[in-house]
């Protein structure tokens, strides 16, 4: 396997930070204004999916589930809505979702989606000296560090590989690593132990759980190598998404798992109320037992749907999946990608580019999961282009 590791750029006058041995990096001096994350040299980081989509097309470049919401939650956000006069309160949710992990309550931290974590981890590590990313990976981590002053380095694993993870490739003396699992774009799934062996005392590690709960595999009756539930790994931090199942992004609720320490130190550099009562209430509901079951329900159908895709993808010329797909997208490479991209908008496809994602290039795009009627269309468009 071949990965590349990326040195940041020139670094800043600035006065040195310290780190804890544990549990990672302390906060520093407040540091000098980052960049604009989008004016980096190199991919667009602030660029989205959803930049993507316009009225008429049909949506392949958002992750996010479009369903009818369940009764179980849509019934307690609407209540909600009836609780606005007062503050939120998030101990009740806090609880619950920890508890759907296994944790205390104090081992959970409610976050206005997942970039809120991103952020607060950024904003509270700010004593960290080397941090790095894995990439090719979603893209707000990164761009987080960066707006708070970091230098970031890039480890970018390779695509003749499937982008699989070799933990030997991270620098040793990274004591901030930031990997998604399972990784947006690439739709690849890294072994929990892989992921087990990047951690250390010193070290904080950000595991990107956000696409956690889109994940199956037979005879695994949870969410197949997760670390939500491990409690036993020095400085991991666990982000999750509610957004991407329950098709709530609009209302922005995630949260971060990890040690109470670290999370209390994450906690203050959040705003007072940062999670709305209406939110609060949809993270309570989906840690219930039967929403759970109704997720795993779910991962099982789309794993099929994705299968599909990945059979009509595999058959046209010039095609090729990368990995493993084992989420929610499944990430092509295909020479000339980027006219074909604009062609298929112009037949009212709308799917994700992939060169704003470092270690990819203008030959990769990213196509969300659909229905087997949707992705069928969606085909026979790309052959006609292909053929053209």
């Amino acid at each position: 396997m071949r990965a590349h590791l990326v040195p940041p750029p020139p670094t800043r006058d600035e006065p040195d930070a310290t780190v804890e041995a544990d549990p990672g990096p302390a906060p520093g001096p407040d540091p000098a204004p980052g960049p604009d994350p989008a004016s980096v040299t190199g991919p667009d980081l602030g660029h989205h999916g959803d930049a993507e989509v316009g009225d008429g097309l049909v949506d392949l470049a958002v992750n996010v589930r479009r369903a009818p919401m369940p009764d179980w939650l849509a019934d307690p956000i609407t209540a909600a809505l009836g609780e606005l006069a007062a503050y939120p309160d998030a101990r009740p949710a806090r609880a619950a979702v920890a508890a759907r992990h296994g944790r205390p309550p104090e081992e959970a931290l409610l976050t206005a989606g997942a970039a809120e974590g991103f952020v607060l981890l950024a904003r509270a590590l700010t004593g960290a000296r080397r941090p790095v990313v894995v990439h090719p990976q979603f893209t707000e981590p990164e761009a987080a560090l960066r707006a708070a002053g970091h230098d970031v380095e890039r480890v970018l694993l390779d695509p003749a590989d499937g982008f699989r993870l070799d933990p030997a490739r991270v620098p040793a003396d990274a004591d901030l690593v930031m990997v998604g699992n399972p990784t947006n774009p690439t739709s690849v799934l890294h072994p929990a132990a892989d992921l087990a062996a990047l951690a250390r005392p010193g070290r904080v590690l950000v595991v990107d759980e956000a696409f956690a709960d889109t994940t199956a595999a037979p005879g695994v009756a949870g969410e197949p190598e997760s670390l939500a539930a491990r409690r036993d790994l020095p400085g991991l931090v666990v982000v999750r998404s509610l957004t991407k199942t329950w098709g709530l992004a609009g209302l922005r609720i995630g949260y971060l798992l990890g040690e109470a320490p670290l999370l209390a130190r994450l906690a203050a550099a959040q705003p007072l109320w940062a999670v709305s009562t209406p939110a609060l209430a949809a993270a309570t509901a989906c840690a219930s037992p039967a929403a759970v079951a109704a997720e795993r329900a779910i991962a099982a159908e789309l794993a099929a749907d994705r299968d599909h895709l990945v059979t009509r993808l595999s058959a046209l010329p010039g095609v090729r999946v990368a990995g493993r797909p084992a989420s929610a997208f499944v990430l092509i490479h295909l020479p000339g990608a980027a006219d074909v991209r604009l062609r298929l908008r112009g037949r009212g496809w709308a799917v994700r580019r992939g060169d704003t994602f470092p270690g990819l290039g203008a030959d990769w795009l990213r196509v969300a999961v659909r229905d087997r009627a949707t992705t069928d269309a969606f085909a026979g468009a790309l052959a006609e282009i292909l053929e053209a």
